[in-house]
């Protein structure tokens, strides 16, 4: 199954980038094909192809505020309606609970299918998730 794995990180990307390639990893132990994609730089990348996405990103402050950025790549991503998947934030002080919520409100809003949501705290946690991710439809 091909996979989609796509961050975005305007403030802690060495953070974010080493969590996404850990849960990259977890999922290929799973024997799917795994893209890495950055989001603020691959504006137009079409997921259509793809039976499975996951959007990363961080709280950009206390009021769970997520990069601008996202809604525009998902309008132009191709064919994302009822697509399996999950969302995550990476931990911070404040602000990450409700920065995960509109992260999943916006991918509902395009008509994404939603499976798991969660907040990682380290490359471990990540590669954790990634290793026991549903991502086929078994």
């Amino acid at each position: 199954m091909r996979v989609a794995v796509i961050f975005f990180s305007t403030d802690k990307r060495t953070q974010l980038i080493d969590i996404s390639k850990a849960l990259v990893r977890g999922i290929e132990s799973q024997g799917h094909q795994v893209d890495l994609i950055d989001g603020l730089k691959n504006i137009g990348k079409k997921l259509t192809a793809y039976q499975y996405i996951v959007l990363g990103t961080e709280s950009l402050g206390f009021m769970g505020k997520i990069p601008e950025k996202i809604s525009s790549f998902l309008s132009h991503a191709g064919m994302i309606g009822g697509k399996r998947c999950s969302a995550f934030i990476i931990k911070a002080l404040l602000g990450t609970q409700k920065a995960l919520l509109n992260l999943m409100k916006l991918m509902e809003q395009e008509g994404m299918y939603l499976t798991f949501s969660d907040i990682f705290e380290s490359t471990g946690h990540a590669e954790m998730i990634g290793k026991k991710l549903h991502v086929s439809y078994k």
